[in-house]
């Protein structure tokens, strides 16, 4: 039997449901946003790449304020949001070329939400084959890139983008 090391998940299993706080808030606050992988700020929202990652290049936009059901954002941040979902779409697109994305919001712990008090979109790319007997046979999936690296990369492209426009 092969043996597939993550051990970076080690500590996302012995802090989930332990680590007081918000996450997103403490990004938010932070004066060092490749610390905590923000790539991108508006005025009522933000987005940042997910720790734990579903594929390669998985990111979250979350509003600054710390709430947790869309019925408390109002329609202009909501709008912002959306508008910033597909600032970053755009960006993971031109770097990434995956052939797909998964973008969605996860109410209630049940419907599969990590973070109960602080709604957030995620944004997931996808490329075809990117599915296979790993997640299904082995419950373990092999991501080809560093958060570091795909950090790197957005902000590279982010910058390129703007000198475009």
């Amino acid at each position: 039997m092969n043996n597939i090391w993550a051990p970076w998940r080690m500590e996302y299993i012995e802090s989930a449901d332990k680590t007081p706080g918000c996450f997103f808030c403490d990004a938010l606050k932070s004066p060092s946003d490749e610390k905590h992988y923000v790539l991108m700020r508006d005025a009522n929202c933000f987005a940042m790449l997910n720790k734990y990652p579903y594929n390669n290049g998985h990111l979250m936009v979350a509003p600054n304020e710390h709430v947790g059901d869309l019925l408390q954002i109002s329609r202009d941040v909501l709008g912002e949001m959306m508008n910033l979902v597909g600032e970053c779409r755009k960006i993971i697109g031109c770097f990434m070329a995956p052939h797909g994305f998964n973008i969605g919001i996860n109410l209630g712990r049940v419907a599969g939400a990590g973070v109960l008090d602080h709604v957030h979109i995620h944004i997931v790319p996808r490329w075809d084959g990117d599915t296979n007997f790993m997640p299904v046979i082995a419950d373990t999936k092999v991501l080809p890139q560093s958060l570091d690296g795909v950090y790197r990369a957005f902000m590279k492209e982010k910058e390129k983008l703007s000198k475009k426009n």
